[in-house]
This record gives structure tokens, sequence and C-alpha cells, in this order.
């Protein structure tokens, strides 16, 4: 009978799979620390092979730094790690499907991947900005003085420095660089095809953010770095200039399928279109090219005569009685030759959208061609994102005051407004059950930027935020109002801004999702023998009476499972009684599982017929082997299509 893993995926075989099913004669076999062969990939025949030259040398434009590759083991190595359920500290655990994990992000990452594969539309996140403070994320390739010194050369051969080694120089920026490169990496399998990732950073780091995104999602897929002005006054702390922005970088999955629908039009756009006929409301465009590649040597077939109906201002491409004026696409002001933006087989075949009208320029009277630019013909109009956001309330002080106002006391510093989070999450085009997702989550900004945003424009948007649940200083106002850890605020900031929302508008938020699932990483639900009982020898057999730690409850076994056969953990289940026997129904039937011990077979049979996809038992749930065959025998006859596993 097949057996859970109870750990991630090995992201390197994998990959080696992936590349042998592309270049077969690229796999070769080595052995392992103990001995055993394994598959392994010849580099430099796989090199040749995504090359029409002759490779020589070890040659190549790349961005590196000590310890990038020790990062890419960390984020490709499974982990004996699992997310507990806490229902206690959830609000509508089982109605919500929005979720809350505290953990370290990588390790959440990894067990999340598996699950939410391809399936998270929208990503936000705010790492640290590496000014020179410890940051907290304490991953296996960050390294001491000494062994950056040792990996870069900084040591001689007798043991001395050959510089000094400043805060300031590389080992701190590849502490920075290798934390977010293991955890994008990861990020990205998560991440829809047509989804989007937001990261929020400063000069500090900007650049290097840049080419780790440019590595990890590719320099195509770069949608751009927006100028966010965050401190309209400047910060006069430190540097000689006084910092008004930070940026904000965005990303696609695949530029081909990104899905960056811009902004809703303001006020003083919408009151642009001032005219009407039986289409609706419309504006006046100058069909005459400007701009770039707007001359007539440049772009000669886009240089023609549009006739005009000087009664009607109709047009066409032909001169007669009827449209007698001529319209020809000249520069105004040096009355050069230039052209116009559509061709003639565009105006042809939309002359209804053109209009003739008689203009004066340079003191004279002639006639220009225009479009009309409908503002909702196609349903809502928008307008690009801008590369400059500098509306009021996106002030990074509005951040502290939103804190403020729902505390009553500053618990938290430098949280992003609201408004920012917002105006990303709009500019991204969601349906319902799409899902935005945080792993740097702080006060959880993004959670409540979801709920709010899903109130004014509809969507039924989901939220997936996780957060390290680093402590909180004793001197802290946070830590004085009674929260120990920065995701006990996150979780708080959640609950007031939900209700203090559902108060606020009640009738058009009556079925507004504000709860969420509370999950806590953890290590294995199983015992150490779970993963090696072939090293137990018969005088140990007293340690093995059971693969499950004593402290896990079936939620936790349950949710464990959800993970490793990739379900999403906000899907809807009900537990029931069974012969004395808890049985735990999974969205309808996409699991069931039952973790007693000594299950009757009576019981087995019943689970078997609802006929769900998979079905999951804990390996003391059968008397002996016989029984287990017997098990996989009743499957067989009444389910043939379940997959069956035991832990």
């Amino acid at each position: 009978m097949e057996k859970m893993r109870m750990e991630t995926l090995d992201m390197v075989s994998e990959n080696i799979k992936k590349i042998e099913n592309l270049f077969p004669n690229c796999i070769t076999e080595t052995v392992d620390e103990n001995g055993k062969p394994k598959k392994a990939i010849n580099f430099e025949l796989l090199r040749q092979m995504l090359s029409s030259d002759v490779i020589e040398g070890n040659e190549a434009y790349e961005f590196t730094w000590v310890g990038k590759k020790a990062a890419i083991v960390e984020a490709n190595k499974p982990i004996r790690k699992t997310l507990r359920p806490c229902l206690e500290e959830s609000v509508n655990w089982d109605k919500t499907e929005n979720l809350y994990i505290e953990g370290d992000n990588l390790e959440v990452l990894k067990l999340l991947q598996e699950s939410y594969l391809g399936k998270v539309k929208m990503i936000y996140i705010d790492p640290p900005y590496n000014t020179g403070n410890d940051f907290i994320y304490r991953d296996d390739f960050k390294m001491d003085q000494d062994d950056y010194d040792e990996q870069t050369g900084n040591i001689g051969e007798e043991g001395e420095h050959l510089f000094k080694n400043s805060d300031s120089n590389g080992r701190f920026h590849s502490d920075w660089c290798s934390m977010l490169f293991a955890r994008l990496m990861i990020a990205r399998n998560i991440l829809s095809e047509n989804g989007v990732i937001f990261v929020s950073i400063d000069e500090h780091e900007v650049d290097n953010c840049l080419k780790i995104l440019d590595e990890v999602f590719g320099r195509t897929n770069r949608v751009g770095v927006i100028i966010i002005k965050s401190n309209p006054r400047g910060s006069m702390s430190i540097g000689e200039l006084a910092n008004l922005h930070e940026y904000l970088i965005v990303y696609c999955k695949e530029a081909l399928n990104g899905k960056i629908i811009g902004h809703k039009l303001t006020e003083s756009m919408t009151d642009e279109y001032k005219f009407k006929d039986e289409f609706g409301s419309y504006r006046l465009l100058g069909l005459r090219m400007r701009g770039g590649f707007w001359r007539r040597s440049e772009r000669p077939n886009l240089y023609f005569p549009i006739f005009i109906n000087p009664k009607t201002g109709l047009i066409s491409l032909e001169h007669n009685k009827t449209y007698t004026e001529k319209a020809l696409p000249v520069q105004p002001t040096t009355m050069e030759d230039g052209t116009w933006r559509w061709s003639k087989e565009k105006v042809e075949s939309n002359y209804q959208l053109l209009l003739g009208k008689k203009v004066n320029r340079n003191g004279k009277d002639v006639w220009d061609v225009f479009q009309k630019d409908y503002l909702e013909r196609e349903g809502e109009r928008r307008t690009k994102a801008k590369s400059i956001w500098e509306d009021a309330e996106i002030n990074y002080q509005n951040g502290t005051a939103e804190i403020k106002s729902l505390f009553r006391c500053s618990v938290f510093d430098y949280s992003k407004p609201v408004f920012l989070l917002k105006k990303a999450i709009e500019m991204v085009g969601m349906d319902n059950d799409d899902i935005v997702m945080d792993f740097f989550s702080g006060s959880a900004t993004t959670a409540h930027a979801v709920i709010q945003q899903n109130v004014e424009d509809g969507i039924k948007r989901k939220f997936i935020m996780v957060q390290l649940p680093e402590r909180c200083d004793e001197n802290s106002d946070a830590f004085k109002a009674g929260f120990n850890n920065i995701c006990e605020i996150g979780k708080e900031r959640i609950r007031r801004a939900g209700a203090k929302i559902k108060e606020e508008k009640p009738l058009i938020t009556q079925d507004l999702d504000v709860g969420f699932r509370v999950f806590k990483l953890d290590d294995s639900n199983m015992n150490d023998v779970y993963y090696s009982a072939n090293e137990y020898k018969q005088d140990m057999l007293s340690l093995m009476e059971s693969n499950v730690k004593e402290d896990r409850a079936d939620l936790d076994l349950l949710f464990g499972c959800l993970l490793e056969w990739g379900l999403p953990l906000s899907l809807p289940y009900t537990s029931e009684k069974i012969e004395n026997c808890t049985v735990h129904t999974y969205n309808d039937g996409d699991l069931i599982a039952c973790f007693d011990e000594n299950v009757p077979e009576s019981v087995i049979k019943t689970i078997a017929k609802r006929k769900p996809l998979r079905a999951v038992f804990r390996d003391s749930s059968f008397e002996s082997s016989p029984s287990k065959i017997n098990l996989t025998e009743i499957f067989k006859m009444l389910a043939p299509d379940t997959r069956v596993k035991v832990i």
C-alpha cells in the first residue's frame, strides 16, 4: 500500500525529471552520500544543447553573489514540517476561505507550493529593506564574516585579512540577496500563468532586487517600476538628499498572459467625455499621430487625404459632391507632412467612429479628423497605471494613522497604507475566488486592503497572509498593549478592520468574508521512525508503537495530508461518527480520512461506497497485514479510482 511522504517534494529531483523529458541525453548517474545510485545532470552537455555555438570557457553574463548556489539548494531542499490548524485564533473557521499562516515564509512557501501551484493571481511583498539593521530570516545559507571572507578570497594564505570588510561590503548584500532569491524561486511556482507580483523596496536594494526578479521571472516579464511618493516632506534622517519616494516593482509570471488592467478613470478624466450621441458619452481624440513616428517619411502608408461632408462632419476616403473638404495629417506648427494613427483599411471599417471638424491653426481655419472615444462602449473604461503614484492618500503616514485608528495606539511602525495596496490590487484583473498572497505580511495591510476592495468592486477575492511570529520589543507600545509578536497584531488588525467595515456598510457586507483560518508552522506530525523504519532493530519495537506524535489531533493529520496531496487549505469539510469511528470528508469527497485505530471492515466499506478521489488511514488502523490487503481489495471492488494511502 502506498505510504504518504509527509515531507515536501525534493525539487531537485523534480527539476531533473523535467530536464530528462526535454534532454534525455543530458542525464547521467552518480551516487549519493550513502553510496546509492541517483540521477544527475551533465551540465556541460546541457549548456551545449542550449547553444547554437561551440561552448568554450566559463565566462557568461550573470548576476551572482556569495551564497547564491546555497540559496538555490535551500529553496529546493525538502523539509519535514507541517501546518497545524488553530481554530481558537481563527475567525469563521467553517465558512471563511482566507488563510493566516504563522511561520518562516521560506518553509511555509515550500509547504504550500503543491496545494497552490499556479493558483495565486497576485503576490505583494514588502521584504526587509536591508538598511543595515539585522533582519530576522536566518536561513541556512546565511554566513558569518569568516565564511564570507574565505569564499571571497578576503583571507590570505597565512590567515590575514587582505582588506577591512566594513558593514557596507558585500556580505550584507549577499545575505539579503540569498534570502529574497530563495523565496521568489518558490513564489514563482505559486503564481498563476496570468499572475502579477509587486515588490515594495527603497534605494538600498532596488538595483539588486531588479536583477533578482529579472533572473527569477525573466526580463521580458518586467512590467515596470512605479515611483511611490511616500513622504511628501522628505526624509531628513539619513543621507544628503531628503528622500520623498520608494519603489513598487511589478512583474508578470508570463507577459503575454499578464492581467494588468490599469485603474478606473478619475472624475477629472470622465469629465473629458462631454459629448453624447445614441451610443453614449464620448470625447474627441485627434486622428493625427503625435509623438514618435509621426513624419510622412517614416510611415508613408499612413499619409493620405480624408474627405469631409461640411454639413454633417461625416468622412469618406473618396472625394465627391458630398464629401468636398480635404483633411491631411499636417504638423500644425512646422507644416510638415505627418501621418494618421489609423491605416486606410481601419478608417474605412470605422467610418462611424470618425468626425470631421473645422479648427483654427496658426490663425487659419482648417479641417481636421477626430476619433469618437466612447466612455463605456466596450465595458468599463480604465486608464493605464502610471509610473508615478503621488496621491495624497498614498503618504505612508496614513498607514500609521490607520493602525492608530484601529488600536488606539501605535502598535506597528512603518505599516503601508491600505490605499497603496488597493491601488495595486485594482490594477490586476481579478475574478471571484482569485487569491492575493503576502508572505511578508507584517501588520496585515494586504488582508485589510483585499477586504476593503472586495466591498468597493464586489469581487470576492481571497487572501493568504504569511508572517514570522517575530517577538515585539518589551519596551514597545505593542508589547505594552498586550501583543507578544507581530502575528498577534496582524490577526487582530484583520478582526478589527473586518468588524469596522461590516459596521460601516451593513447592507452590502452581509456576505463579505472577513474571516480567516489560522495555521501555525510546526515540526512534522510523524515520529522519526516514520521516515527511517528500516533503521530500527527488533529490540527497539517499543519505540514504534505509533508513527504519529502524541500531541497531534485528527485535524493536524487531515491538513497535513491535504498539503501533501496538493489540496487547498480553505475548502469546507465535515466530521462524522460511523460506528464510533471519526470520519472526515473534505470538500465533498476530494478526500476522506479516518485516523482511528482498528477500523472495522464495515466502516471501510462505507467510505469506499462514497467513491472519494482520495482516502487516507493510519497505519495502525489495521490489526495486521491481511487487514491492509483486505482494505486494498475492498477499494478495488467498490471504488477502483480512489487513491488510498496510509500514514
